[in-house]
């Protein structure tokens, strides 16, 4: 793509194998109301920006490709904004919260939840005089209730570019805010995803605010080209001129340190004066911002509408969602030895970013066989930021290692008894699990689960093992078929193993192996029955595979409760192909299905920042999570089974193969939920 006037949203990042072209695809279509458009030149500042580009919103479950064409929705007034009630059969009214139409959404949340929805725009004509058909501004405005309350622009309202993956919508790249601005290719759909945080105390309401699409002169751009190789190679050198003047100060008289300010000053100057900063210090910085008047009069405008009720999502998630992150991953890509400071910082910042999706993150790294080493926090128990760790509350489980992570210089039997032995004593130890093997497969690998479960529990009888599988010991089969030895790895394993984790591709379309697979598990003896995605299952059942669709992502959840599991694994959230520098192109492994064991990216690949930027996947697993807390906030009242038939009457999920591939279903269970539990509130 095209990256002209200094836009770094507008640039594919470097991906293997991502798809281009489609520049004139639908182009005929243009819609304008204003033929004269197409014969002169036009000046974005005197025509309304509603004739140069469409603009449509989408919900959060659409994948909005770059061909994706406009969408023709009805239009709602802001009168319209009553409840609407959805008749799902004749004894059964439901509420339906979200309304969507080309200018205008309107969102139901709960506090402490994120709601989501795309705003789509595709130019209608060329305005630009260059390889981009144009640049367009976007500005919001904070979320504000008649009472005063707000939800922040920058805090509670985040904004993000769509950025295809192998052709496909995934990457979500933060735009600046309240103000960005964004290059349209011609015959391209640019999309932006947009992400609403109610905080856990926010008062319940009606919110709302807008979203202002302005068309620009290409003028209002930095006209001047990214810096060559040579001036780079310039800034580069004053750069490091300024760092031999300045680090070397400590201890040095004051005279001296003044004039080493002096160079260091007289390097940045030089800096300024290249040609890549002229046309910031012609206008000082002002052409970012259009003038009001043209915001004004010939803007597109896009009202939200967000109702907060009452009702406050767990900190800590009711399902426990452990997401393995790869730590030699990090440690290639970032360049940290491991046990190093920066090591422990860059672990550490991934952590923290991955604890807003309401999983459980835990770090592994693979050694002889399947046998893995899983560990939530990378300091040993005695360590004050063990417990920071541990004791956090958005953590539902962590996995305890059951060797050092670091050596230490101990024996992996000293160092596990002292881990254990301590961290027993804490109350968050009822969190805890170790992770030990990956999918055994015969009966060499489920005898070593069993005598290292069995070293563990000699120091901790109440430790929980887990065990990831999908079939019983190949060489010493436990019944007379395949599945009859899956079901019987339980028996088999038992005392040894709390936690069974079965893969969901083994029960492929038939749920009433799912009961079969509970009916094995004894939880007034602690066990527990969780469940994974990886390669499988495949199309059409839910799974994280790049080009599924939205719902298809978001019915892992859904899934996850509706068979009864207490809990969920997936094997890799950033194990994407070997590199040595953290912006190298990004290869998905060989032999897998795209985008699995891929959930995020490092932020290098896109901009500057190195913050990691999340998937539409990443951002439909929370969205599955928070499903689950509704389902379960409604399950609480009514029961479960009234849970179960909510989601068939909605036609939301039925099954691994019959679930919703709209996402008004969605909102007809979210309203549901709404109307039936929520308390006596004024909205």
């Amino acid at each position: 793509m095209d990256s002209s006037g200094g836009h770094p949203e507008a640039m594919v990042p470097p991906v293997e194998g991502v798809a281009g072209g489609g520049t004139a695809y639908g182009w005929g279509e243009s819609g304008i109301q204003d033929p004269n458009l197409l014969r002169t030149s036009i000046d974005p500042l005197k025509v309304h920006s509603s004739e140069l580009v469409h603009t449509w919103c989408m919900p959060s479950t659409a994948n909005v490709g770059p061909q994706d064409m406009p969408r023709t929705l009805e239009p709602v007034s802001l009168n319209e904004l009553y409840l609407l009630e959805l008749r799902v059969n004749c004894c059964s009214p439901f509420v339906v919260f979200v309304v969507i139409s080309s200018r205008l959404i309107s969102l139901l949340a709960a506090r402490n939840e994120r709601e989501n929805f795309q705003i789509a725009i595709r130019p209608k004509v060329s305005w630009a005089g260059s390889t981009v058909a144009g640049t367009v501004q976007m500005q919001c405005t904070d979320l504000c209730s008649t009472s005063g309350d707000r939800l922040i622009v920058g805090e509670s309202l985040k904004v993000r570019h769509v950025v295809p993956i192998l052709g496909v919508p995934d990457a979500l790249v933060p735009l600046e805010v309240p103000v960005s601005q964004l290059n349209l290719l011609p015959g391209e759909t640019t999309a932006v995803y947009v992400s609403i945080d109610v905080p856990e105390f926010q008062p319940p309401g009606q919110y709302e605010g807008e979203f202002i699409i302005t068309a620009t002169r290409a003028d209002t751009q930095s006209t001047v080209q990214s810096p060559n190789k040579a001036e780079r190679n310039h800034m580069y050198q004053e750069l490091l001129n300024c760092l031999d003047f300045l680090e070397p100060i400590d201890g040095k008289p004051l005279d001296e340190v003044a004039e080493r300010v002096k160079c260091a000053s007289s390097s940045l100057r030089k800096m300024l004066e290249m040609p890549s900063f002229s046309d910031l210090y012609l206008d000082n910085g002002s052409g970012d911002m259009m003038e009001e008047d043209a915001i004004s009069n010939f803007s597109i405008r896009v009202k939200m509408s967000l109702t907060v009720w009452d009702f406050i999502l767990p900190v800590t998630p009711s399902l426990p969602a452990v997401i393995g992150i790869s730590d030699t991953v990090i440690e290639d890509r970032f360049g940290v030895e491991h046990g190093s400071s920066q090591w422990y910082e860059a672990l550490d910042e991934h952590f923290q970013w991955l604890l807003q999706y309401k999983i459980s993150p835990y770090f592994c790294r693979w050694r002889e066989g399947m046998r893995v080493l899983t560990y939530t926090c990378p300091w040993p128990a005695d360590h004050p930021k063990s417990d920071e760790y541990l004791s956090n509350p958005r953590l539902a489980a962590y996995a305890v290692p059951d060797s050092p992570v670091v050596s230490c210089g101990d024996t992996a039997k000293n160092f596990l008894q002292r881990e254990v032995e301590l961290l027993r004593t804490k109350n968050h130890w009822r969190k805890a699990y170790f992770y030990l093997w990956d999918e055994p497969l015969n009966l060499e690998h489920y005898e070593a689960i069993r005598n290292m479960a069995s070293e563990i529990q000699a120091y901790a009888p109440d430790a929980r093992i887990m065990t990831t599988y999908y079939c019983g010991p190949s060489d010493a089969p436990l019944a007379s078929n395949n599945f009859e030895s899956f079901i019987k790895v339980p028996e088999f394993l038992r005392p040894h193993n709390q936690i069974y984790c079965t893969s969901e591709w083994v029960i492929g379309n038939r749920e009433d192996l799912a009961k079969d697979i509970i009916a094995e598990i004894q939880p007034e003896n602690g066990e527990e029955w969780w469940t994974y995605v990886c390669m499988g299952p495949a199309d059409p059942h839910p799974n994280w595979h790049l080009g599924m669709r939205g719902t298809q992502h978001r019915a892992v959840m859904w899934r996850v409760w509706k068979e009864g599991g207490t809990g969920f694994l997936y094997w890799g959230a950033n194990c994407y192909e070997k590199a040595s520098v953290p912006s190298a192109e990004i290869k998905f492994r060989r032999g897998l299905p795209p985008g699995d064991g891929v959930l995020y990216y490092p932020g290098q690949v896109f901009s500057s920042s190195a913050e990691p930027v999340a998937s539409l996947r990443l951002e439909r697993l929370l969205s599955g999570l928070q499903d689950i807390e509704y389902l379960k906030l409604y399950s609480s009242r009514f029961g479960r089974e009234e849970g179960l038939q909510l989601l068939e009457k909605t036609g939301m999920y039925l099954g691994p193969e019959r679930y919703t591939n709209e996402h008004m279903p969605i909102d007809v269970m979210r309203g549901e939920v709404f109307r039936t539990c929520r308390s006596d509130c004024n909205f």
